[in-house]
């Protein structure tokens, strides 16, 4: 087997910076804010503070959605938090998310600003402040958060066990691979057995629960995540296939995916959003150009 020489924990574990890999500058065993930093506030009553990774694009598809549908009170800044520069450990996003994660959202339109942090808790908030994309009550509705929630449960498997050992470990060790690459290949097939029988994963109709899982899995049988796609197989999944090709179709969602993105062609960036014309106008190679 390809590994690394046998560990026997110590009694007590301490932190070794030095074993922390691609992430050692950010990754630390405790909490709390490291440095002071306001975050900047724009004109929207709702301020989104993220970066485009597979969590904070549920976010922004949601919200490009909710603009698509006409609810004008969906209009946001979007603010870009470098997670690979600690800027998730400033003091005003500690304030907005004690877990130092994004996305975070701050919604100003009451009298008193609400805090929502985890991606799953800001979907279902928006959703229901707007009315759309989650069923009102019934089996829809539990069907809905069923899926929504299976995703969050599902994902740290796919991004923080398959993802870090399969393409950012300092080492590539066989059992930690195989162990994840199995439980994503079988999330995979729980999701590609559902979707036989349903156009959309909550039922015919689509929902948060697409938006959470799309850019996840969706991003997987596109190719966009970890460079894994062979390794994993994905065109065996017909339906997810089919699924993530009919969702990355709707102009929302592709204009979601830009937003706080920080990686891809120039083109297809858009590091802050604070207009829709911005998608026109600022995005890196017209800034670049200008």
């Amino acid at each position: 087997m390809n590994s690394t020489p046998d560990y026997v924990p110590p009694p007590v574990w301490t932190w070794n910076k030095a074993n922390g890999g691609r992430f050692a500058n950010i990754n630390r065993p405790v909490a709390g804010p490291t440095h002071e930093k306001e975050l900047p506030v724009g004109r929207h009553p709702l301020q989104l503070y993220s970066q485009g990774t597979p969590n904070g694009v549920k976010v922004t598809v949601l919200l490009e959605e909710l603009l698509a549908l006409g609810h004008a009170g969906a209009e946001y800044d979007a603010w870009l938090i470098r997670i690979g520069e600690g800027a998730q450990f400033g003091s005003g996003f500690v304030a907005v998310n004690p877990n130092s994660k994004i996305p975070a959202l701050l919604d100003r339109s009451g009298p008193q600003p609400v805090r929502v942090f985890e991606s799953g808790a800001i979907l279902v908030y928006l959703a229901e402040k707007f009315g759309a994309f989650l069923p009102a009550s019934g089996p829809a509705r539990a069907e809905c958060l069923s899926w929504l929630f299976w995703q969050m449960g599902s994902a740290p498997y796919l991004g923080g066990g398959f993802g870090h050992f399969y393409a950012y470990a300092p080492t590539k060790m066989e059992y930690p691979i195989d162990r994840f690459t199995m439980e994503v290949k079988r999330q995979l097939d729980v999701l590609d057995r559902r979707l036989a029988e349903s156009a959309f994963v909550a039922g015919p109709d689509y929902t948060i629960a697409d938006m959470a899982i799309w850019p996840w899995y969706g991003g997987l049988v596109k190719g966009w995540l970890y460079g894994a796609a062979e390794f994993l197989d994905v065109q065996s999944y017909r339906n997810v296939v089919r699924w993530a090709d009919a969702i990355h179709a709707r102009p929302a969602v592709q204009r979601g995916r830009m937003v706080n993105r920080t990686s891809g062609e120039p083109s297809s960036q858009l590091w802050e959003r604070h207009d829709a014309g911005d998608f026109e106008t600022k995005t890196q190679d017209k800034l670049a150009g200008a």
